[in-house]
């Protein structure tokens, strides 16, 4: 799937195209991985780009959950760059915008030979960059085979790309692992812990991921290690439980609350990893867009209603949905409509130059725009 092009968060290539084993730890900290190999970004993203690949030509990316969303567009990107000379797609199927410059190897991360095969593989392709993806958009039922996917497989990618002397490891994670509570401050910091409830096998996961990252960078220290927090993606192409959630017609919220929300396009969370490719910036870093909006006005911009449901019932309910298969989330995500979760993306910006263009509320209109087409079965869904 091809991304839209009405605006572009990062630079073209020089042509001118333009398209778009250790055991695991319940907590990860920012604080943990090293602060960043470069201090002085420039806020030209072209010449930052230029100067960064121009260090290392002809390097070699290798992209993890490469058939996912975020890894089909990025192995997209990274096609129509003369300075990436390969880039190898690990999946247990190929991305479809896979050409010359690809190739796919077919790796299932929950099978114990994983880590073996993907030591063979970036030794044998001399894997410069590691992009490391294979994690789920959205909670999934298969709570087993999710475990060996994100946590498990993450030791085996990192104990892997040890191994083979990787230079760089970039890895994907969410905001949400900092949780929704009451004593939030307006915006979490990269320094803040990582308080989403465990109990929550879809945040536990990825926060035993973060750990893993973080032994990585210790026992690595010469790797570039860098972590890039997403706020939920949200866009026209995109298909996540936040979508689905906004895709109803009548969308449940809590009775008595209307929390600030954010997200980022899913556009520029795409630049954000080109961007962590082009140039060394090592450390955790939040990728959000500009601004927040209360629940309630992203509700009325994406045409919906809002069904205030009152909070002694909403956890049976949503439990029962959950169970039922009817609900995009579990009852844990619940308390993300009652309390606020709002990140801070200034360390981005100001570190790696990463310069979201689109806002929060330009996220939205854009994702209620291919809604209606969708509403009316003009446009088809696409997986996360």
């Amino acid at each position: 799937m091809v991304l839209p092009k009405r605006k572009s968060a990062f630079p073209p290539p020089p042509d001118r195209r333009t398209t778009d084993g250790d055991g695991a730890s319940p907590r990860g900290s920012a604080a943990e991985l090293p602060q960043e190999a470069s201090r002085e970004p420039s806020r030209d993203l072209a010449r930052g780009s230029r100067d960064a690949l121009g260090k290392a030509p002809g390097r070699v990316v290798t992209v993890t959950g490469a058939a996912s969303f975020l890894g089909t567009n990025l192995v997209g990107l990274l096609e129509e760059d003369p300075r990436v000379s390969r880039i190898v797609a690990i999946d247990i199927k190929p991305p479809q915008t896979a050409q010359r410059k690809t190739r796919y190897y077919e790796v299932d991360f929950t099978q114990p030979t994983a880590e073996a095969r993907l030591s063979e593989i970036f030794a044998a392709e001399r894997t410069d960059t590691l992009v490391h993806l294979a994690f789920l958009a959205s909670p999934s039922h298969g709570i087993a085979v999710a475990h060996e996917l994100e946590s498990v497989g993450t030791r085996h990618v990192l104990v892997a790309a040890r191994h083979a002397h990787v230079r760089k490891v970039v890895m994907w994670s969410q905001t949400v692992l900092y949780g929704a509570t009451p004593s939030n401050p307006n915006f979490l910091t990269e320094k803040h812990p990582l308080l989403a409830p465990t109990s929550e096998p879809f945040y536990a996961d990825k926060i035993e991921a973060e750990a893993e990252m973080a032994r990585f960078a210790q026992k690595a220290p010469g790797a570039i290690v860098t972590v890039l927090r997403t706020a939920p993606i949200l866009g026209p192409t995109i298909h996540n439980y936040v979508t689905r959630y906004l895709s109803r017609k009548l969308v449940p919220t809590m009775m008595g609350f209307d929390p600030l929300v954010q997200f980022v396009h899913e556009i520029d969370a795409i630049a954000a990893f080109k961007l962590a490719i082009d140039r060394d910036h090592a450390g955790v870093f939040n990728i959000v867009a500009d601004g927040v909006l209360p629940l309630s006005t992203v509700i009325k911009l994406a045409g919906r209603f809002a069904v205030p449901v009152p909070h002694p019932l909403a956890q049976t309910f949503g439990a029962a949905m959950w169970l039922a298969h009817m609900s995009e989330a579990p009852p844990s995500f619940m308390t993300h409509l009652r309390f606020l979760c709002v990140a801070d993306g200034e360390k981005a910006k100001e570190r790696m130059g990463f310069r979201p263009a689109y806002t929060t509320r330009e996220a939205v209109l854009d994702f209620t725009s291919a809604q209606r087409l969708r509403d009316v079965k003009l446009l088809q869904e696409t997986p996360a």
